[in-house]
Order: C-alpha cells, then sequence, then structure tokens
C-alpha cells in the first residue's frame, strides 16, 4: 500500500511547486516508509510514498509511460489482485511489460481502456492518472472503499490525497468545519456519509466512483452497483459458489514479495481465513503461517458473557493455532497504552473515531508491523452475510433509521441548545438515511420482509462496513502495515446479495450458508461458534481514566468542547456512576465510556487540526 497525493491547476504554472509537494508527500510518509517520488510538471504535480510489497524494483512511481508522444503518469494505493489475468489480456492486445507490478499493468489499462479500465480491476485500490494528452485527471476507488481517496477544489487548483491531512497542509486549505460537518461528527460519526469529508469542501471519492477532472470540470460517475435479480441456484450449488468464491478470495490475496500473516480471533471468519492461508502456505512452501490475536491485560478478570460477546476468543484462538499449526503471536494492551492512544488513532484517522476500538486496533497493527508488512482481516463478512443482532431483531428491522445507531438521544442530550439547533441531528441523519434507501437496487415483486431486509444489507454495506473499512486502513497504514479483507471481493458480495434470506440462514443459524460453504475446513466446533464482535476491554479503569480525562478537560479555559455540549449535563453524567448512559450509541461497542473518549477525541481533533467553526 501507499499515499498518493497531487495538485492540478490547468491556467498555473506548477513546475516550481515542489516545496508545497514535499509537504504533502512528508504527511503521508507513515503509509509509504519504503520510497517516494515526484513528478512535476506545468499543470500537474504528483507525489507518492510507497510501501514495497510486490516487485521491489519495478513497482516505482509516479511510473510514466508514453503512448504516441503522450505522457500518462500514474500514482496509485492498492493491491490488484487479478494482475496475471490483466497481463495476459493486455499481452495478447499487443502490450509489453517491463516489470511484474501491478502498478505497471493498471497503468496500461488505463492507456488501453481509458476511464472504462476500472470495470477490469478486482482489488483494493485508490489512484490518480495524469493524461498529457487530454490535459485531464483520472481518478477512481474501489468497490467498495477499502483505499481512501479525498480532494478538494479551491479556485482553478484540484487538489487530492490518500488522507485529510495532506490536503490541510496545502497553503489553499483551510481546517474549516461548518455546520454540515459538525452534523456529521455529533449526529453521524465515527461513521460519514459517504463521499463527505466532514471539514468544509473536502470530499472523498466514493467507493465505485471515478472522477475525471479537466477543462470542464468536475465529471463524476459511478462503474459498479450491485444488481438484483432472482437467484436460481439451488442449495447445493449455492454453498459450493460461496465456498469457490472464499477460497479464491483469500488465496488470490495471499500474493505478495514480503511477509503476509492473518488476524486471529478464533470466531468463523479469521479462522477460515487463518485455515485456508495455512494450507495454501503448505503447498507452497512458503513456510509457517504467522497468525496474530488481540487482547487485554486482565481482561478475563472482569470479563461478563452477554447476548452479543457470549464468549472469549482465547480458547478459541488456542483451538485455530493447533488445528492449523502457525506460529501465533498473543498481544496483549494494558489500559494506559489503549488510553493516550486515542490521541495516535484521532491523527491516524484525521477525525474522531471509534475510541479505544480504534486505538486498539493503532496498537494492535503497531506490534504487528515489527514483524509482517501485510495482513489478511475477517472484516466485512457479518455486512454481507447477515451476522450482525439488527439482521435478525424485529425492533432493529422496524426501525426506521441506521440499526446500529438507534439511539441518537444517549449522544445528542449533551449538545448545547445552539449546536443543537443549529445541526438538527434528528433531520440530518433521517435525511442522510432516507437518501440511502433511495438507492437501494429493489427487486420487483419481492416480499415486504425480504425487501426490507434488502435495504439493511445496503445499508450495511455502504455505510457500517465502509466506517469499519475507514478504521482498518488508517489505524493499519499509520504503521505502514497492508491490510486486505477477503470477504469484500466484489465477485463474492454480488453472488450473496441475490441469495435470499431463508438459504443464508441454513440451519436456522446467523450466516449458515457461510457455515455450510466452510464445513471440511474448520472443526465444528469452530463452525458453530457464536458471533462474538471485535473485543473490547472489560477494566473499569478504563472507565475511570476517561472520566478524569475529559472532567479535566472541561477544567480547561481554552478546550472548544465549551462551545459545543452542555456543560452542566455532561458533568453530571462525569460525577453520577449509575447514570442511564449505559446503552450503545453506536454499533454494539460504543457504550459511556466510549462516548466519554469520543469526546476527548473530538477536543484533541479540534486542537490538534486548529479546527475553524463557520
Amino acid at each position: 500500500m501507499c499515499g498518493i497525493a497531487g495538485w492540478i491547476d490547468l491556467k498555473s504554472d506548477l513546475s516550481q511547486q515542489q516545496v508545497i509537494m514535499d509537504k504533502m508527500s512528508k504527511s503521508l510518509a507513515h503509509r509509504g516508509p519504503d520510497a517516494s517520488g515526484m513528478w512535476l510538471s506545468q499543470h500537474a504535480a504528483l507525489a507518492h510514498r510507497r510501501l514495497i510489497v510486490v516487485d521491489p524494483a519495478g513497482g516505482g512511481q509516479p511510473m510514466i509511460r508514453y503512448k504516441g508522444g503522450f505522457a500518462y503518469i500514474l500514482v496509485y494505493n492498492g493491491e490488484l489482485y487479478n494482475t496475471s489475468d490483466l497481463r495476459n489480456e493486455l499481452e495478447n492486445l499487443g502490450h509489453r511489460f517491463t516489470s511484474s507490478s501491478d502498478t505497471e499493468v493498471l497503468l496500461i489499462s488505463y492507456i488501453q481502456w481509458g476511464s472504462e479500465c476500472v470495470e477490469h480491476l478486482n482489488g483494493i485500490f485508490a489512484f490518480g492518472i495524469w493524461d498529457e494528452k487530454e490535459r485531464s485527471l483520472f481518478l477512481a476507488r474501489d468497490r467498495f472503499g477499502v483505499k481512501p481517496l479525498f480532494y478538494t477544489q479551491r479556485g482553478d487548483s484540484f487538489i487530492f490525497a490518500s488522507e485529510i491531512k495532506a490536503l490541510l497542509v496545502h497553503p489553499f486549505v483551510e481546517p474549516e468545519v461548518d455546520a454540515e460537518g459538525l452534523a456529521e461528527i455529533f449526529a453521524l460519526g465515527p461513521a460519514r456519509t459517504p463521499g463527505h469529508g466532514v471539514f468544509k469542501g473536502i470530499h472523498e471519492v466514493k467507493p465505485s466512483y471515478c472522477i475525471t477532472y479537466d477543462d470542464a470540470g468536475i465529471h463524476q460517475r459511478r462503474y459498479w452497483s450491485l444488481e438484483s435479480f432472482p437467484h436460481e441456484d439451488d442449495e447445493n450449488t449455492t454453498i459450493e459458489v460461496i465456498h469457490t468464491l472464499v477460497k479464491d478470495a483469500i488465496e488470490r490475496q495471499l500474493v505478495s514479495d514480503v511477509p503476509v500473516c492473518t488476524f486471529l480471533s478464533g470466531g468463523l471468519d479469521s479462522s477460515a481465513i487463518t485455515s485456508i492461508a495455512s494450507m495454501y502456505f503448505k503447498k507452497h512452501n512458503k513456510g509457517m503461517l504467522h497468525t496474530y490475536s488481540i487482547d487485554y491485560v486482565n481482561n478475563s478478570k472482569y470479563f461478563k458473557p452477554s447476548s452479543f460477546q457470549p464468549n472469549s476468543d482465547a480458547p478459541w484462538i488456542k483451538r485455530m493455532v493447533e488445528e492449523c499449526g502457525t506460529n501465533h503471536h498473543y498481544i496483549e494492551v494494558d489500559t494506559p497504552q489503549l488510553s493516550y492512544a486515542l490521541i495516535d488513532s484521532v491523527r491516524g484517522k484525521d477525525l474522531p473515531g471509534m475510541a479505544d476500538v480504534d486505538s486498539s486496533l493503532w496498537l494492535f497493527c503497531r506490534e504487528i508491523k515489527k514483524e509482517a508488512t501485510v495482513a489478511l482481516s475477517g472484516e466485512c463478512a457479518d455486512e454481507v452475510f447477515g451476522g450482525y443482532p439488527w439482521f435478525h431483531k424485529e425492533e432493529h428491522l422496524n426501525a426506521n433509521t441506521f440499526p446500529w445507531a438507534k439511539n441518537l438521544g444517549e449522544r445528542t442530550r449533551i449538545l448545547s441548545p445552539d449546536i443543537y439547533n443549529l445541526i438538527k441531528p434528528e433531520d440530518y441523519v433521517a435525511r442522510r438515511y432516507h437518501e440511502t434507501l433511495e438507492e437501494v437496487p429493489r427487486l420487483q415483486g419481492e416480499e415486504p420482509l425480504e425487501a426490507r431486509r434488502r435495504e439493511m444489507f445496503y445499508l450495511n454495506l455502504t455505510w457500517f462496513m465502509n466506517t469499519l473499512l475507514d478504521r482498518k486502513d488508517r489505524m493499519s497504514m499509520a504503521h505502514g502495515l497492508e491490510v486486505r479483507v477477503p470477504y469484500c471481493d466484489h465477485r463474492l458480495v454480488q453472488y450473496v446479495w441475490n441469495i435470499p434470506w431463508s438459504l443464508k440462514m441454513y440451519n436456522g443459524r446467523e450466516k449458515g450458508i457461510l457455515r455450510q460453504a466452510l464445513k471440511g475446513l474448520l472443526p465444528d466446533d469452530v463452525l458453530e461458534r457464536k458471533k462474538s464482535p471485535y473485543p473490547k476491554t472489560h477494566n473499569p479503569a478504563y472507565e475511570a481514566k476517561m472520566r478524569s480525562w475529559l472532567t479535566d478537560i472541561l477544567d480547561e479555559g481554552n478546550s472548544p468542547l465549551h462551545d459545543i455540549i452542555d456543560e452542566k449535563k455532561l458533568r453530571w453524567i462525569l460525577e453520577n456512576e449509575k447514570s442511564d448512559y449505559g446503552k450503545p450509541w453506536f454499533g454494539q461497542l460504543m457504550a459511556l465510556p466510549q462516548l466519554f473518549a469520543y469526546l476527548i477525541q473530538v477536543d484533541v481533533w479540534m486542537k490538534g487540526y486548529k479546527v475553524k467553526l463557520v
């Protein structure tokens, strides 16, 4: 993976703008610690930070190729999983390659097919190509937004980068946040409206979209979307197809010239990846697979089973390590580390995030990077196959809002009346929710309950999954660790999208069809293990730390929170441990301690980024 940045101005000379491009590039050094490159011309300036994964000698960027005397210059962040297929196709069309890198395959694909090249790609990617002949910039992002890509237009300048921080070091871009940005933070956060960059005038290329910028302005096109049609395959064929697609996606994503590992929680999704990866390693004599898990110091002492977190991971991890014969690394995080990494995770994301869920992942990835450069993770299976409680419980299905954020009042009651009236959180959330429902690819004649579940899947794939992918990229790439997500393979997602709910719930189990497709790859007890989410700390010391830290912030006279929250209400909550703020207000893991941590992150963000409210 890498970091990319660019500046296009069709009316000015950018050939001497190395200082600014250098600043943008250095702000992304964590994404690409292995090499850097820059390309300056009259109207286009491009910068690249490289994390070497494939073809160390031949994949340098910005990459330049010529056709008809005109240059095509690429900066690219990502990984193509169908590189060899594309190379063969392009060679048959007369193209010749000088490297084995997917970067060259991507650039030649654009030269051959133009903007339609994205429809040929299987992978995770965000890239920009400056086309000298057309005097145009082409930007594209993968189908589910695994890799980030932000942009802004300031006057005649079009500026883009992998992360917001790189845009903010450009002198034309101010860290301004308006009412809509505040609504993103306090009504939707840590989720974001697809395409929204929170800062005023900053946007994100939406998943499945490409953008062309030229003399006529910005042209946006959606190049891929889910298609709804009746599922014609019988039960056995469906199981066989899922098995094939999952196995193929995992094996494709093991290709690398640097060490590859897997995240292992002992749950269904990560165990399947580990099982297939370990067999692949043995078959191709790649040595022993390394696996990693995270837990918290003394967590077993405080862990209390619940309906959504029925058991701890440790025994199941041990089971899979013995089954697959991996070299496993147990990483434990202590409360002080977890707390102070809240600051680091804000810097990684450029925004407040999922509190300790982010900071623990930041710490986890930091440790993994010491031994590996690429990891495979089990994200997205719950969104694709319907693993979350809100797919199953009537109260969630009937909720006329985002099911992972039903308790909007838990967070908005602490806002000052002025901010509440400014952002109108209920109205803002309702608008974004109904906008999304308008996009759902409907299936004519579908039963009402099945149609509602289709809506639920679409909401999860475009919102909740995007939030988790955003978190995964930013926390891992903060350390130059590339994390791949095989369940996000668009072929698998499209196939499962149309499988009826009764078949997805094979044998009456959540993700039952996936469990059946993985039979023979996992021990039966692991195969039947009830879903348990990403582990969180249960240590009361963490909540105590959040209370004291947030109290200290409120005691400061210069905290930006004073202008946003109702201080009297918040202090009452901080001083009353038995307050009624115990319900999760985002997902399954973010309750009262995470509300405190989120507000701490807002304070850190507004101070650190010198946020100006406009």
